[in-house]
């Protein structure tokens, strides 16, 4: 690979990171102030909201190292995990009527992608 070609990925990598981080910014100032409503201090928010982003690359260290020979577990896991990410996308776009059980929709987005994804499996 030319130095060229290097240099021009690593410039587009830094350049991802800036938006992402850009993107990152105004959803910290709200969790901070959603947080700081409740009452805690502007110092205990923060320091909660730090100890949160230090979790989630721990956690990765755990997963790559424990469980790098499980993949059956791994994969269990990150079904779970996507399961409860799609509920929660389908929360938010699901159309919010007036309902007893509001949740049902999402749930049943869930289950009916889950029907979908167990039928093409059995079919092949």
């Amino acid at each position: 690979m030319s130095e060229l070609a290097i240099i021009i990925m690593a410039s587009w990598a830094a350049g991802l990171a800036a938006v992402v981080g850009a993107q990152n910014l105004p959803e910290g100032f709200n969790s901070f102030r959603e947080i700081a409503k409740v009452g805690l201090k502007p110092r205990a928010v923060i320091l909660s909201l730090l100890a949160v982003s230090v979790l989630g690359p721990m956690a990765a260290c755990a997963g790559y190292f424990f469980l790098q020979d499980h993949a059956r577990l791994t994969a269990g896991i990150m079904t779970f995990a996507g399961g409860g990410i799609m509920y929660l996308i389908f929360q938010d776009i699901a159309p919010q009527s007036k309902m007893s059980r509001h949740w049902t929709p999402s749930l049943g987005a869930v289950l009916g992608f889950a029907v979908g994804m167990i039928g093409k499996q059995l079919i092949g």
